[in-house]
């Protein structure tokens, strides 16, 4: 195959002025993970952009590798990501049925005209003379491609095999001389050597079409006018070029999107434990940080925006700026960005969508079983309002704030004593707080900050030694929120039970 530069400048509308019809077309064969979303992302941008449709088509004729509950997994993760279908197999539309097992009747139709107009013939080959002709070629160090016998039967060759109820397949007659050019919108012409081609099978013994038939006939059926697929289905493209032209067919605009690589610059797959939704919903990450991501593996609106919301990104998206570069996927970005939207939620609005994750039982990352659920919302809302800055997930809220609803908390005593400070002076400091802490009339960190550091000088420490033995007393943690605030929410008598338990501790 060789490449002509030819991209092509972007339209919201087809050459028929129709708003744009595309399609996310998976195989029920696995969970999708974020590089099928990603691709089915890109395909919703642009139907919303154009103000056209974005159809649900499950492509589920093999059988054999289907796997129960992944087409109730793409229906959820297009829901949790905010990603609205028009057609599909849950709401029906003026093109079903969308699953290709009930359409088994309209590819055997096609797959039969082709027969009839001289472009695809029978084929009786049974498993085991093909898989002794694959044999047979490989010794001989020829491509494993069909060796194309059943295209020359006589016709009555053809009767006989008829007659005797012969299973067959229906292979595509590909021309064997010349070349098939393949537009695509990204990587312009691309040209292939018609003699480096096989006759692939468009239908199977069972009656099912596998996708290059199947594929074919939904899109025009179904008025596609754009169709994103992976860069690995150009090797197949000049196969669904030739039917479309058999059948006197206008072929959609076809953009091979570029592969999803890990930081590892490998491919992103299934068997590769890649993420999905689900992942990043366990993980706790926010579907609207994910959305924004996503869009932005293989395609950009500039160098340098990287923040956009829904609204937005349907505004400016269009399918000229997909790069023919693979996108990455980079957990370290993806981790940033979550942050950086936390950090922009409403109080209230992080509370909501926090506690869940919080009141998860222990082992799935909650809060210790031994914190009574439900939580008390408003004493929450004060403990997320100190820890937001340092959210990343919403997943990292149990483990930063267990120490604000556990009774007891567990420490070495050795975490207490600070740089150039030894136990006993950690204790004496430790003992002083105490006394100047429960003195105060109001428990308020306004008021308890200047006394508190008019202390350290008095002891001749400094600030953060006193600081910092006072917040593992009452926190069993070196990182934590501002102290005085976390002492506030904490309240007076849990704050210094802690500090003379930390007390006693060095004693």
């Amino acid at each position: 195959m060789t490449q002509i530069d030819n991209r092509t400048q972007e339209q919201v509308t087809t050459p028929a002025n129709r708003p744009p019809r595309l399609r996310f077309a998976p195989s029920p064969t696995g969970f999708q993970h974020i590089g099928g979303f990603r691709t089915a992302l890109f395909s919703w941008l642009y139907a919303r952009h154009g103000g056209g449709q974005f159809i649900l088509r499950i492509e589920d004729t093999d059988t054999t590798r289907t796997v129960e509950g992944s087409v109730e997994d793409i229906l959820q993760g297009f829901k949790w990501l905010g990603m609205d279908i028009d057609e599909g197999p849950t709401i029906g539309g003026p093109y079903g049925p969308y699953s290709q097992l009930q359409r088994k009747s309209i590819y055997q139709y096609y797959a039969h005209k082709l027969i009839e107009s001289g472009h695809a013939y029978k084929c009786y080959c049974t498993p085991e003379r093909l898989d002794q002709m694959r044999k047979e070629r490989e010794a001989k160090k020829l491509p494993p491609r069909y060796d194309r016998r059943c295209r020359y039967l006589s016709a009555e060759e053809r009767a006989a095999n008829e007659a005797a109820g012969l299973k067959y397949t229906v292979r595509l007659s590909m021309p064997l001389e010349g070349k098939t050019v393949v537009h695509d919108e990204l990587h312009g012409d691309m040209v292939f050597e018609n003699s480096n081609l096989d006759d692939i099978i468009i239908l199977k013994s069972n009656g099912l079409a596998p996708y290059h038939l199947a594929a074919i006939v939904d899109d025009h059926l179904m008025n596609i006018t754009h169709v994103l697929r992976g860069e690995d289905w150009i090797s197949t493209s000049p196969y669904h070029i030739t039917i479309y032209r058999a059948l006197g067919w206008e072929p959609p605009r076809i953009y091979h999107v570029s592969n999803v690589l890990g930081k590892d610059k490998k491919k992103l797959s299934k068997r590769r434990n890649a993420p999905s939704w689900s992942d990043f919903k366990r993980q706790g990450y926010l579907p609207e940080a994910v959305f924004n991501f996503m869009a932005l593996m293989g395609w950009s609106y500039d160098d340098k925006t990287e923040f956009f919301t829904k609204e937005e990104l349907i505004r400016v998206f269009t399918l000229d700026r997909i790069s023919v570069a693979s996108g990455l996927y980079d957990p370290d970005k993806l981790l940033w960005m979550n942050g950086v939207y936390i950090r922009k939620l409403s109080l209230d609005e992080l509370v909501d969508r926090t506690i869940p994750y919080m009141e998860r039982p222990e082992a799935e990352g909650g809060l210790p079983d031994s914190v009574a659920r439900p939580l008390d919302r408003e004493y929450t809302k004060r403990v997320l309002e100190l820890e937001q800055e340092r959210m990343k997930t919403l997943s990292d809220a149990a483990e930063k704030t267990s120490f604000f609803y556990l009774k007891e908390i567990n420490y070495d005593a050795s975490m207490l004593i600070q740089k150039k400070m030894d136990a006993e002076s950690t204790r004496n400091a430790l003992q002083h707080a105490y006394t100047l802490l429960s003195g105060l009339e109001n428990w308020d960190h306004e008021i308890m900050e200047q006394p508190m550091r008019d202390l350290a000088q008095q002891l001749e420490l400094k600030p953060g030694q006193l600081f910092g033995a006072v917040r593992v007393a009452v926190s069993a943690s070196n990182a934590t929120p501002p102290l005085f605030q976390m002492l506030e929410v904490l309240g007076r008598e849990v704050s210094l039970k802690r500090i003379q338990d930390a007390i006693n501790k060095l004693a």
